[in-house]
This record gives structure tokens, C-alpha cells and sequence, in this order.
């Protein structure tokens, strides 16, 4: 007993040290200068931008990967015409960004679509800017982030068997039928718990769309690069107070987190 006393104290202690104390000082440091300066550090036009680009990003990836994680799943667990060396090949190729850091997978994608690159400066001969602008940062996040929905939904498949997909094909059902009526309400939760991973990640990614971005002001920057920037500027109160709110959000997400496995566990 008193061993595991000793352990639930050093649990609260470094949860304590590394989340509740620096989400206060967060929280202290960003109204440092009363509601108004508070108010002044979200509403400055960087700030502006930077939250709305977040927001785009955030939408656009997380549909992306919604859609074609779950179908990418799909294929892993059910079609029976990938064979099984291909099959593992597109798992570990999914499983790539667990295993570089986000700020290599930002460099490759500058290194095969940047400006002074074959398809890069094809791109950009059409008018269609890549790298340093927001394709290249929706690119980096998916990189990112693209593993979360199919390692959520691929078990899932897995466990409930294809046995009533196939009776609902043996009595006539088309294949879109079957997965809206069959397939999605066993995978929903899955689902809903893999958006709100992606969510959460693409809210929260930097090194990659640091990279890629190149940190313009209110052309490139996203929250967590405009922390960053203020950060070094010293404007330390703009910068707690974009911190703030993306803490707010990610609290938020993190309740609904557990909201979404608790049901997914239940179903």
C-alpha cells in the first residue's frame, strides 16, 4: 500500500508540474493586461488570420482524412483483392508518421514539391503554389495525422467480422446500402473518436507546417506558429492568449474524447 501511495503521489506531482501549473501561468500571463489586452492580443490581424487558417486547415484535413481513412480501412479489412504482402506494405505505409518526426515529413514534402523542384515549379507555372502556402500546410497536417483514422476504425472492422456485410449482399443490397446500414453503425464511434484525434492533432501540429509554411505573417502562420513567433518577439501576453484559447479547445476536445470512448466501448 504504501508503494502505491508513493506512485499516486508522483503521478499527481508531475501531472501537477507539467499540465494544471503551466496552464495557470498560461491563463495568469494572458490577462496580464486586463480584458483589454486580452481582447487586443486575439483581434490584432495576425491574430485573426492565424485562427482562421487554423480553422481551415483543421476542417479541410479532418474531412480528408474522415473519408478516405475510413475507406483506406475498409480496403485493409475487406478487400480480398489486395493480397497480403500488399496489404502489410499499406500498413506500414500508414504507419510512416508514427515514425518520423513532423518536422522531417515538412522537409520531404519541401524537398519533392518546393519551388526549386521539377513538379514543384510546374505547380507554380500553372499558378498553383504548394509549399509556402496553405496546399502545403494541409499536406504537411494529413502527413500528420492521416494514421489516427484508420488505427481507429481498422480494429474495429476486425472485430465485428464481415459475416452480416456478406448476408446483406447475398440478399441484394448495394454495397453503399450495406455500409450505411450494416457497416457504419458499428464503426461510428470509431469513427467520431478518430475525428476528434485529427482534430486534435491538426489543432496542435508545428513542426511540419512550420517547415512548409515558411511563417509568413497573415499569409502562412497558423496559432501554434504565431505563439511561437510572439514567443520570440517577446510579446508574451499576445502570446498566452492565443495559448489560451487553443488549451480552452483542446480541454474541450479532450472531454469529448473520453465522451466518444466511453460510447464506443459501450457499442
Amino acid at each position: 500500500m504504501t508503494i502505491r501511495r508513493t506512485w499516486i503521489t508522483l503521478t499527481y506531482i508531475v501531472f501537477t508540474l507539467l499540465l494544471i501549473i503551466p496552464l495557470i501561468e498560461i491563463f495568469t500571463g494572458s490577462w496580464a493586461d486586463g480584458w483589454s489586452g486580452f481582447i487586443e492580443g486575439l483581434t490584432r490581424k495576425q491574430s485573426l488570420h492565424a485562427l482562421q487558417m487554423t480553422a481551415m486547415i483543421v476542417v479541410v484535413v479532418t474531412a480528408i482524412n474522415t473519408v478516405f481513412g475510413v475507406m483506406l480501412a475498409l480496403y485493409l479489412v475487406r478487400a480480398e483483392w489486395i493480397g497480403p504482402r500488399l496489404k502489410r506494405l499499406l500498413n506500414s505505409i500508414v504507419d510512416l508518421p508514427f515514425a518520423v518526426s513532423p518536422v522531417i515529413g515538412g522537409l520531404m514534402i519541401v524537398l519533392l514539391l518546393g519551388p526549386n523542384t521539377v513538379i514543384g515549379s510546374f505547380f507554380e507555372g500553372t499558378g498553383f503554389k504548394v509549399v509556402y502556402a496553405l496546399p502545403g500546410m494541409i499536406l504537411a497536417s494529413l502527413f500528420v495525422t492521416f494514421p489516427l483514422m484508420v488505427r481507429e476504425v481498422l480494429p474495429v472492422l476486425q472485430e465485428i467480422g464481415a459475416q452480416q456485410e456478406e448476408a446483406a449482399s447475398t440478399l441484394g443490397a448495394y454495397s453503399w446500402y450495406t455500409f450505411w446500414k450494416v457497416t457504419w453503425p458499428s464503426i461510428r464511434w470509431g469513427v467520431i473518436y478518430g475525428v476528434v484525434l485529427t482534430v486534435a492533432r491538426t489543432l496542435g501540429e508545428f513542426g511540419a507546417v512550420l517547415v512548409v509554411s515558411g511563417n509568413i505573417m497573415n499569409k502562412t502562420q497558423t496559432a501554434t506558429t504565431l505563439v511561437y513567433q510572439d514567443v520570440e518577439n517577446f510579446n508574451v501576453v499576445e502570446a498566452n492568449g492565443i495559448a489560451l484559447v487553443l488549451a480552452v479547445f483542446s480541454v474541450g476536445l479532450l472531454l469529448l474524447m473520453e465522451w466518444a470512448k466511453k460510447r464506443k466501448e459501450v457499442h
